[in-house]
């Protein structure tokens, strides 16, 4: 089966997209969001010392630091407004998804629909507010660690500091709501995206820039490329794949007509969850790490000190640690977005059933079985294209942004998008055949 970017590419007509004002409307909606995003990357945090954080930052760039770096489109390195990027609305996301499973009042809200969301997307924003003001409190007292970074270091350093990254957090959060509802995509994703995508260009001039200096080999940029096109390549092939069971409808009788019995497919995704598993995966192990990086500098044989040690990019601890989280995010977000008991109800309800398998509770457990089987490929799937690029680049000292992480990330987001604007344009042309159908009806 065609995906939606071969069906938009093999269909598209520019005059459809002309003529889709709607589709127009949220496209450009979206660049503008992204573009005040882009801006806010460039604003630097009051009372900071660029060049002494640049020293700082080139010291740690290829440690968890240059990473979140990647993540938040440069903003750590230039310590702006949105340095904590949307990372803390993300973990917020996490410890409610969490806390739905198990609290009964959280997962009574979550069966009441779109008023039951509401007071959880609610009580998610309140939870980013108390982790944002955590992490920018650490990460004021961290950058005061270096007395050259702080021109004055102090309680109002400290306190202006935490408001405005936790306003920039908060702002962001707002902004990504506003693109899912008003624009093309997620809108979380896409702040994301458009990190990697907008310093993507610096990362590989770096890259040309160390080949000519000799520092890396030119037989190694030649591997990575290919590695990255082969990469995405894997993650197009796998993000496609799905285990379809068989469905059948039996004869029935409506009325007086008889229909015949029909054959229909359930398509299990091999990778349900997405490139949801590694962006929180990360957002649990960056931060803390970010705050110890930055508070060992003065203390490196202290407990941070050992926690940044340990916990650097490419080492065994911090590998460990974030295949464990990816793994696990994998088959909890599953969990949490299909249901094979309410699957089976459904299916029980309209008279499909599975050959061979009985309906009801038996067709629940054998979706959950196949569902759990395929999950397990996904998660090993998604544990190898974000591990082992990062490990060969983290030994190779070569730019996160060649990364298995964040090729998933641009390649998902990407094909999700192209697939909205593509819903969105056979929307537009079925309203304009049913606009037609009925100017025919009037004149006849």
């Amino acid at each position: 089966m065609a995906s939606a970017a071969e069906q938009l590419a093999a269909n598209l007509n520019f005059g459809a997209l002309a003529k889709a004002e709607d589709l127009k409307k949220r496209i450009w909606f979206t660049l503008g969001a992204l573009l005040v995003y882009r801006l806010g990357t460039y604003i630097p945090l009051p009372g900071i010392n660029i060049d002494a954080l640049a020293d700082i930052f080139k010291q740690q760039s290829q440690g968890v630091l240059g990473l979140f770096n990647m993540f938040s489109g440069g903003a750590v390195g230039r310590l702006a407004i949105f340095a904590l990027n949307i990372m803390p609305y993300i973990s917020a996301s996490i410890i409610i998804q969490l806390l739905t499973s198990v609290v009964p009042t959280l997962e009574a809200l979550k069966k009441e629909g779109e008023s039951g969301r509401k007071v959880i997307n609610q009580y998610t924003r309140y939870l980013t507010v108390v982790l944002a003001t955590f992490q920018a409190y650490g990460i004021a007292v961290g950058l005061e660690g270096s007395a050259s970074v702080v021109a004055d270091p102090g309680m109002f350093f400290r306190i202006s500091t935490t408001i405005t990254l936790v306003g920039g957090t908060m702002f962001l959060m707002w902004l990504g709501e506003q693109i899912t509802a008003r624009g093309i995509g997620n809108g979380s994703s896409l702040i994301i995206f458009a990190g990697i995508v907008a310093e993507l260009p610096s990362a590989i001039a770096g890259t040309l820039e160390l080949g000519r200096q000799g520092a890396v080999s030119t037989a190694l940029i030649l591997a990575v490329i290919v590695m990255a096109v082969a990469v995405i390549a894997f993650i197009v092939f796998m993000e496609r794949a799905q285990r379809r069971l068989l469905i059948n409808y039996p004869k029935r009788q409506v009325g007086n007509r008889v229909y015949e019995g029909q054959s229909s497919f359930l398509p299990l995704k091999l990778n349900t969850s997405g490139v949801i598993p590694p962006i929180f995966a990360s957002s649990l192990l960056l931060l803390p790490t970010t705050i110890a990086g930055f508070s060992a500098q003065n203390d490196p044989g202290g407990v941070l000190g050992v926690v940044a040690a340990y916990l650097g990019h490419g080492r065994p601890l911090y590998m460990v640690l974030y295949a464990a989280l990816i793994i696990f995010f994998a088959f909890f977000y599953t969990a949490i977005v299909f249901n094979p008991t309410e699957t089976a109800d459904n299916l029980k309800k309209h008279g499909g059933f599975i050959p061979g398998i009985r309906p009801g509770e038996r067709t629940a457990e054998f979706i959950d079985k196949t569902l759990a089987r395929i999950t397990v490929l996904g998660a090993g799937y998604l544990v190898l294209i974000c591990l082992l690029p990062e490990l060969l680049i983290s030994q190779a000292a070569l730019p996160f942004y060649f990364g298995g992480t964040s090729l998933l990330i641009v390649v998902s987001v990407t094909m999700d998008t192209v697939a909205q604007v593509h819903g969105h344009l056979l929307a537009h042309q079925y309203e304009g055949l049913v606009k037609k159908a009925k100017l025919r009806g009037k004149r006849r």
